[in-house]
């Protein structure tokens, strides 16, 4: 039977998702063991890199909301904006959306703001002012 690894490594990508969507069930099953979270997360980082929305929005499931470290979440976050991907397929952004995060979101806002690009409402979502009333209400 191949490893979990090995039929990311050497599948294409409908099959990478299938492991990422496997990841993310063991995830809400609280199920994944330690050796599982390590190749998990190596996984979830190596899918973070791809250019296919279909990879990164399944990569941010709910194996990254449980395991992947703050660092590459955000990025992840930050990635899929980027790429025009809703942010509800990324798992408990409530949660994890820190004042870092929100750091992140303004300077890629600014960023578009100059070169003339519209802000789409999920980037705006993640800016400070908004970051802030969250952080109120919690």
């Amino acid at each position: 039977m191949e490893s979990i690894e090995e039929r990311y490594r050497d599948g294409d990508t409908d099959e990478r998702v299938r492991v990422l969507e496997e990841l993310n069930r063991l995830a809400v099953a609280d199920a994944a063991g330690t050796a599982i979270r390590d190749t998990g997360v190596a996984l979830v980082r190596d899918a973070l890199r791809a250019n296919d929305p279909r990879l990164v929005a399944t990569a941010m499931g709910a194996f990254a909301e449980r395991h992947l470290p703050d660092h590459d979440w955000r990025h992840g976050v930050v990635k899929l904006v980027f790429m025009g991907v809703p942010l509800a397929v990324v798992a408990g952004l409530d949660d994890r959306a820190d004042a870092e995060l929100a750091r992140m979101a303004e300077d890629l806002a600014e960023e578009r703001e100059a070169a003339g690009r519209a802000i789409p409402g999920d980037l705006r979502a993640l800016l400070p002012e908004t970051h802030a009333r969250r952080e109120e209400a919690r």
